[in-house]
Order: C-alpha cells, then sequence, then structure tokens
C-alpha cells in the first residue's frame, strides 16, 4: 500500500513541468546531480499539492513582478502558467496592483523618521492638511488600518486617502478571496528582494485569522526561496555565452 502510494507520488513530481521550463537545460548538462537536488526543492510548491496550482501561480507571478524585483521573464512565464491553472485577467490584474503598491513601504520606512528628524530639527508642517478621508475611515472600522499608516496619514492625508482608495478593494474580498489575498501579501513582504518584517507578521497573523493553515503559509515562504533558482536561471545561460567566447577567443590565438 505504501509502496503504491510512492510510486504515485513519484510519477506525479516527475510529471510535472519545472517551473523555468527548459531554461535551466544547460545547468542540468553541466551538474546534472546538482540541478536535480536544486531542483527538487525549487519545484516542491509545485508537486507538494499544499496549494492548489493556481494559488501557486498567481503567489509566484507577485513574487516575479512586485515593484521590488520586476523581473520580465519570470513574469512572463508566471502569467502564463496562472492563465494555464485557470486564473482571471481580473485575479492577475489585482496581483499588478498589490505588486504596484508594496512601494508604500517607502513610507512606512520613511515618514516616521521624517517626523522624528523634523521634530528634532524644530520644523513644522507649512500647512493645514485636515480634509474628508472616508475610506481611510472605513479601513480602520473593519479593522483593516495599519498603525505603521499614522505617520503618513498625519503628513498627507489626502494622499493616504488616495493609496487606500486603491488599495484597500484587494482585501475585502471584492477582487480576490481574504485569504489568497493575505497569502500574496506575505510573499510580496517575506520576498528576498523585499523582506520587510513588520508586513510578513502582520500578514501572517491575518492570514491565520481567516483560516489559513501553517502548511499554507509554510508553502508560501518556500515559494519565495525558490525564486533564489533564478540566480542559476540568470547566470547559467551567461556564463555559456562567455564560455564559448573565451573558447574562440583561445583559438583564436592559438
Amino acid at each position: 500500500m505504501d509502496t503504491k502510494s510512492g510510486a504515485a507520488k513519484t510519477s506525479k513530481e516527475d510529471s510535472h513541468p519545472n517551473p523555468w521550463g527548459s531554461s535551466l537545460d544547460k545547468f542540468t548538462e553541466w551538474d546534472p546531480k546538482g540541478a536535480e537536488t536544486l531542483l527538487r526543492v525549487g519545484t516542491n510548491p509545485w508537486t507538494s499539492g499544499v496549494l492548489p496550482r493556481k494559488e501557486v501561480e498567481l503567489i509566484s507571478l507577485a513574487l516575479n513582478c512586485a515593484c521590488t524585483n520586476l523581473d520580465e521573464a519570470g513574469t512572463r512565464w508566471h502569467i502564463r502558467g496562472a492563465l494555464d491553472a485557470g486564473a482571471t485577467r481580473e485575479e492577475i490584474l489585482t496581483v499588478f496592483k498589490m505588486a504596484s503598491l508594496l512601494a508604500l513601504h517607502s513610507c512606512s520606512l520613511g515618514a516616521p523618521i521624517l517626523l522624528e528628524e523634523a521634530k528634532a530639527a524644530g520644523v513644522e508642517p507649512r500647512s493645514n492638511n485636515k480634509v474628508p478621508t472616508p475610506v481611510c475611515d472605513k479601513a480602520q472600522k473593519i479593522g483593516q488600518w495599519n498603525a505603521a499608516w499614522d505617520p503618513f496619514f498625519n503628513l498627507d492625508p489626502l494622499w493616504t486617502e488616495q493609496v487606500i482608495t486603491a488599495g484597500l478593494p484587494v482585501y475585502t474580498g471584492a477582487l480576490i478571496p481574504p485569504k489568497l489575498a493575505e497569502l500574496l501579501s506575505i510573499a510580496f513582504d517575506a520576498s528576498i528582494t523585499h523582506m520587510y518584517a513588520p508586513g510578513t507578521r502582520r500578514h501572517i497573523k491575518a492570514a491565520l485569522k481567516l483560516g489559513a493553515t501553517m502548511e499554507e503559509i509554510m508553502e508560501v515562504l518556500k515559494l519565495c526561496v525558490a525564486q533564489g533558482v533564478q540566480a542559476v536561471n540568470l547566470g547559467v545561460p551567461i556564463l555559456a555565452e562567455e564560455l564559448e567566447r573565451n573558447s574562440a577567443k583561445q583559438k583564436a590565438g592559438a
């Protein structure tokens, strides 16, 4: 019984295409064992079955199109994978919106420092920025407000209202399921190109509250690690070209 189950699992893993396609063929040619072990780690989230394939592809898309990464090849590959897995145009556009608004962390970092240093320097804001902020008020009411936003809200409430208006629908279920929104947010914040601890903790906490399992959240983190294979994906073709150039140069000089 166990042997049959293991055979079925092996068959499933062997038949599953790796998310980098044929781009790693040269790596496999040069270092078969190294490629096998690295790709086993990298492809695990696609073969484990913990998350649906569509969610794996959308999370991978998020990691590649994030404003902290902007990997064109990876973005194209995972758009294709997400569409093949049944994702809609609207779901993919939502990932793009989230990827864009990730840049808000520049203000999460900088606005508190600005307020502290301005106070130390005795500098006051030039104008009173009190304006109606109904969307920010709603975010606070439904528990979607982040205290890290307070500093830039105090500096520019009108702009903050515009930002929250753009981002709030992602977390209210209007565009994608709230749990998926939190899993995507974990990926953005825990990604190797961002590593934003406050956001990672906040969205893990929210995901657990929405019913995400520890295993599902761990799969998101594993997808973040899988991005590391991009180093090989980028470097091996360049190395192949440079080795060929170097060989031709040596032959010409012989």
